[in-house]
């Protein structure tokens, strides 16, 4: 019989923005990678948003999985004290694709790309001591059926719940981008080419999940029409209810959406047109929530754009609204260009967190780019404050659950903190 392997499988923290609510998700990228592990691989998680690493652990592998590159100093920190203890660190993740030339400096191995079908070849490569320093797997994409049900055992569920109310559950039902925007790196990590998972294997793995309440992070829903509609059909009778990015403007697709559970969607919002307005509206007029998400610091900006821009989201009756400035993550398309003309003036990556300016803006300095921002928030929170829009959000969709029956006891006796108590204001005698 092999011998049992213990690997430590840690999500670093990462600072949160100053002035905004904060909560915590159970990520996604750390149990979708422990679900590929070989079967004798027996694996503890911890994520340091919601508790302490222990670095005494015994363990034979530590595995340090990065999705933000606000996380990559803090995660070759983590490094840095395992290996003092004689451990072998594994970084893998999105920022370490991203930053994989610095991270290679600070641990054993670096993994690069998909990791379905690849974790035997690297763990036997560990047993017979014959480790390569990366393992790069980039643009050979695994067969998109060999993703099997993320590891959400491996979750302390107590510590992912907001004053006294449930959080969602992270899933994706597709790989792939056929979308190249000019800000994001989805294209370099999973290729330009829409990969859907089996709608079985789908079904599957959403009925598993013990929590109502998902948030589907396909990048984009709105990728191809006849899948989506078949993906909303599919999962009606489980009575879901889930956030997502973008769904295709369709009265279709958005009723077959608002059947299948959709709470409310990511919308982005970038110009004061009639067409967003009317965006925003057909949503609503199909129960579904919205939260706009809003960059600032494009070329095409100015001041006075920016301006305009936050003062309509007061006109179009968002449900809430996420503000970010332009971030040159390294390989995006805003990466090359602003490197090219060399307008990137800060390369701390623990700043590269949507809400710090680390580059020239083209009509703005970068101050008064900082301070829009500040202002965005301000703004449009003036009147009632991100918690409470939240209230609102999450009233109606534990309202749609009793309506259906999947309100669960356990939510009952988690509602005793200040959130929770208000939620259940607004809902009445639950």
């Amino acid at each position: 019989m092999a011998k049992r392997i213990k690997m430590k499988l840690i999500y670093p923290r990462w600072e949160k923005l100053p002035g905004q609510t904060t909560f915590n998700l159970p990520p996604h990228g750390p149990v979708v990678f422990a679900a590929a592990l070989p079967e004798r691989v027996d694996v503890s998680f911890t994520d340091e948003n919601v508790e302490p690493v222990d670095f005494e652990e015994e363990c034979d592998l530590v595995a340090i999985s990065m999705m933000l590159s606000t996380q990559v100093k803090r995660g070759w920190a983590i490094a840095a004290e395992f290996r003092k203890r004689g451990k072998k660190i594994i970084f893998g993740g999105i920022s370490t694709m991203l930053h994989a030339e610095e991270t290679v400096e600070h641990g054993d191995v670096v993994f690069l790309g998909e990791a379905e079908g690849r974790m035997e070849e690297l763990i036997g490569d560990w047993e017979n001591g014959r480790l390569r320093k990366v393992y790069n797997y980039m643009g050979q994409l695994p067969p998109i059926e060999s993703v099997g049900p993320a590891r959400r055992d491996l979750y302390k569920r107590e510590l992912y719940n907001h004053k006294g109310v449930q959080m969602v559950d992270l899933f994706h039902a597709s790989r792939g981008c056929r979308f190249n925007c000019y800000p994001c790196a989805v294209a370099y990590l999973g290729g330009r080419v829409f990969r859907p998972r089996p709608f079985d294997k789908v079904i599957e793995e959403m009925a598993g999940i013990d929590n109502n309440r998902l948030f589907i992070v396909d990048n984009s829903l709105a990728q191809n029409k006849e899948w989506e509609m078949q993906l909303f059909k599919e999962i009606i009778p489980l009575k879901k209810k889930w956030v997502s990015h973008t769904i295709e403007d369709d009265p279709k697709i958005l009723d077959l959406a608002a059947q299948a559970g959709a709470w409310y969607v990511y919308q982005a919002v970038f110009d004061t047109s009639d067409f967003i307005r009317e965006r925003i509206r057909r949503y609503h007029d199909y129960g579904i929530g919205v939260e706009g998400t809003i960059l600032l610091g494009m070329d095409n900006q100015s001041e006075d754009d920016m301006r305009r821009l936050i003062d309509f989201l007061l006109e179009i009756d968002l449900d809430l609204a996420e503000f970010t400035i332009l971030t040159p993550y390294p390989h995006t398309k805003a990466y090359e260009d602003l490197m090219r003309k060399g307008r990137i003036l800060d390369y701390d990556w623990d700043h590269y967190n949507a809400g710090q300016v680390v580059y020239q803006p083209a009509q703005v300095t970068p101050k008064k780019l900082q301070e829009l921002y500040e202002y965005a928030w301000s703004s449009f929170y003036s009147q009632e404050s991100q918690e409470l829009k939240m209230t609102k959000l999450f009233t109606r969709v534990m309202k749609r659950e009793m309506e259906d029956g999947t309100w669960r006891p356990r939510d009952r006796k988690l509602m005793n903190q200040s959130f929770g108590k208000e939620v259940k204001r607004n809902i009445g005698n639950i």
